[in-house]
């Protein structure tokens, strides 16, 4: 197995649900954690605490608007002076609640400017937060980049359109990045979630028909959980999957085909 230890790991929104799944699954294998956090520092700071002490890695944590793509680069060079490398970039965090009003409803009620919120958090965020990983990873011989994508742009979800559509752009946009920075030996990939049961869901205003219509639909006979999707990122990062990019991994109970 791939040995992970020392290396890095900076993931965009790990306070909570999947981002936090994420961040545990990479430090239990002995990577260093830079992850970001949008408004609750108390929070993010306990969490790198907790995994400093639980599994004798590095953590930190650095507050980021995703919404205001000009905050990356000067992210990165904080991370740079609390860490040598960057070895792999996780485009996790999402938004939702106000800045996604206009974007998250149906189709006749979809306005420019939720809309234009939902492509910035979900494509500009991947775009920019790679292209600053990318010239470290470059520095270290290659790295990893996974973006998080959705089922939701296959099947059809009561009020996602805008969310959906936002999701197969940001899995088109991973496919010319894998392309690109191939001559880097860096790989890129999607992971596509099912719909999973964290905040974010429950912020769904139909949230209890999604989980009911999600664990009808799925062979597994449940909902996913945050660590059904860390599984699968933490896999793309490693050696066993060094041929592995440009593709997007389905992560969804069989949901997809019921």
């Amino acid at each position: 197995m791939t040995n992970m230890k020392g290396k890095t790991l900076v993931i965009t929104g790990a306070t909570k649900g999947i981002g936090q799944a994420i961040a545990e699954k990479f430090a239990q294998n002995g990577v260093n954690i830079a992850f970001t956090y949008n408004s609750n520092g108390e929070i993010a700071q306990v969490l790198a605490n907790e995994l400093e002490t639980k599994y004798g890695i590095k953590a930190r944590a650095y507050p980021l608007n995703i919404l205001e793509t000009d905050e990356f680069k000067p992210l990165f060079e904080a991370i740079d002076a609390d860490f040598d490398r960057v070895d792999f970039f996780v485009s996790n965090a999402m938004i939702y609640g106000r800045p996604v009003v206009g974007g998250y409803g149906k189709f006749m009620r979809l306005k420019p400017r939720g809309l234009n919120n939902i492509y910035t958090a979900t494509v500009n965020a991947f775009v920019v937060g790679t292209q600053e990983a990318a010239k470290r990873m470059e520095k270290v011989g290659g790295g990893a980049v996974v973006t998080m994508s959705s089922t939701g742009n296959l099947i059809y979800i009561e009020n996602y359109a805008g969310h959906g559509t936002n999701k197969a752009a940001v899995e088109a946009m991973s496919r010319y990045a894998a392309v690109e920075l191939g001559e880097m030996n860096i790989r890129v990939n999607a992971v596509s979630g099912g719909p999973i049961d964290t905040d974010a869901l429950k912020a769904f205003t139909n949230y209890e028909e999604v989980k009911a219509e999600t664990i009808r639909r799925s062979a597994m006979n449940r909902m996913g959980s945050p660590n059904d999707i860390a599984g699968a990122v933490y896999f793309l990062c490693t050696e066993e999957a060094s041929w592995i990019t440009g593709q997007t991994i389905v992560v969804d109970g069989g949901t997809t085909f019921r």
